[in-house]
């Protein structure tokens, strides 16, 4: 398992979302990565709100990914109650197996549909 998540529950349209994102290697041991970005996208692969390849900094074994305003905006002509965004991130790392491997990973969360806001 390359990564750990700590959200649990859908985020509201155009409201806030820190998503902690915890690495691991493939004994479960914390590890910091070398190079990591992360790719915001709905559930149909479009790319949301230019989030595409960012560059994650201060990379540590646990970093916070912050989503807010119109990375959580619900996609064009959608109706129902939730829309789905994924979030995939992509790192290399070392560890007792090798050096410089890559691993990717994504999350898939909810985003509240709120009837007043546009």
């Amino acid at each position: 398992m390359p990564t750990e998540w700590s959200i649990s529950e859908a985020v509201n349209e155009k409201g806030t979302a820190v998503i902690e994102v915890r690495f691991v290697d493939e004994d479960g041991q914390a590890v910091t990565p070398k190079t990591g970005t992360y790719t915001l996208t709905d559930d149909e692969g479009n790319v949301v709100n230019s989030r595409q390849d960012v560059a994650i900094s201060n990379l540590a074994s646990s970093v916070n990914i912050v989503l807010s305003g119109d990375d959580l905006q619900i996609s064009s002509g959608f109706s129902g109650s939730a829309d789905w965004r994924i979030l995939t991130v992509e790192i290399t790392y070392d560890s007792n197996y090798g050096t410089d491997l890559p691993q990717k990973d994504t999350l898939k969360f909810a985003v509240n549909n709120l009837t007043a806001v546009t």
